[in-house]
């Protein structure tokens, strides 16, 4: 990778990947904004989430592309998404393992529910026992759809394995 800093990047990975947290930490050292692809598809509302039409979706993350930074991060790797890894200057595959993942759902749903951790959605039993399915779905088809999916774009895909991506990042732009 260049010594450039990226303005367009796009996190791609599975539930309880760190991709969120990467992704604000991300936004604070590069001062580019962020953005969660569950809020481009979801309109979040007190009485309970609306799904946005696709065409409203795919208005929404035009705009976003549009712009001349950001970092977009989410579990989508349907084609809406593509315009998306086509305009990023740096596409990053979060990639933990499994339990790792497994872990993290659990960590974060307990925080939830004991108040110490935000949400964007209600975290119910329901939601917690479909991370789980996610987990497991990514794991079969989702990661290997995504590695072979982005290979027209391997020249600007990196995957990070690193527990600490963030310092993995620093490695790779080779600015600490």
């Amino acid at each position: 990778m260049e010594n450039k800093l990226p303005k367009r990047i796009h996190i791609i990975v599975s539930v309880g990947s760190g991709k969120t947290t990467f992704a604000k930490q991300l936004s604070s050292k590069l001062n580019i904004p962020f953005y969660e692809l569950d809020n481009v598809v979801w309109i979040r509302d007190k009485a309970g989430d609306i799904r946005r039409t696709e065409k409203e979706r795919e208005v929404y993350l035009e705009t976003i592309i549009q712009s001349d930074s950001w970092i977009i991060e989410g579990v989508h790797n349907e084609e809406w998404v593509s315009s998306s890894f086509n305009h990023a200057d740096l596409i990053i595959f979060l990639d933990p393992s499994y339990q790792t993942r497994t872990y993290r759902i659990i960590k974060r749903f307990l925080k939830q529910k004991l108040w110490l951790e935000d949400s964007n959605y209600k975290p119910t039993w329901k939601i917690f026992l479909k991370m789980f399915k996610w987990n497991r779905q990514f794991e079969e088809v989702g990661k290997p759809n995504i590695l072979s999916k982005n290979s027209v774009h391997k020249e600007k895909l990196v995957i990070f394995k690193d527990s600490d991506p963030l310092k993995q990042f620093n490695k790779e732009i080779r600015r600490e």
